[in-house]
């Protein structure tokens, strides 16, 4: 018994096949052959306000300059951490969904600036 080739049917062509898309290619949509684009997955709940959940999977760009009010990858004393970045009288402040807001000095590194959420297993 063979395979099924699609292309070796008898009878009328499926109405349903004019709404069949395309696969997705992720890569290319979310452009991740560009230079400083990573995939980054989220472990903890510190975004959960955000609609950010824990296993999904955030596309972080190292080449991004600070935009107040996006979401970005942040060093704090060696712990990773993902806050809401905000600009306060010219100074970048650093607020996760806990905790009070943290002002972003010499031992805080903004890494990068979110781009793109995509959730698998919904």
């Amino acid at each position: 018994m063979g395979t099924y080739q699609g292309d070796d049917t008898t009878g009328f062509q499926s109405p349903a096949q004019d709404y069949i898309e395309p696969v997705v290619d992720l890569a290319k949509l979310l452009d991740l052959r560009r230079p400083g684009l990573y995939p980054v997955r989220v472990v903890g709940h510190e975004l959960r306000a955000r609609g950010i959940h824990a296993g999904d999977i955030l596309i972080a760009n190292a080449a991004a300059e600070p935009v107040s009010g996006k979401v970005c990858v942040a060093f704090l004393k060696g712990e990773v951490m993902l806050a809401t970045l905000t600009l306060r009288d010219e100074s970048w402040w650093l607020k996760a969904s806990s905790g009070e807001p943290v002002e972003v000095a010499d031992d805080i590194e903004i890494w990068a600036i979110i781009s793109a959420l995509v959730r698998v297993g919904v």
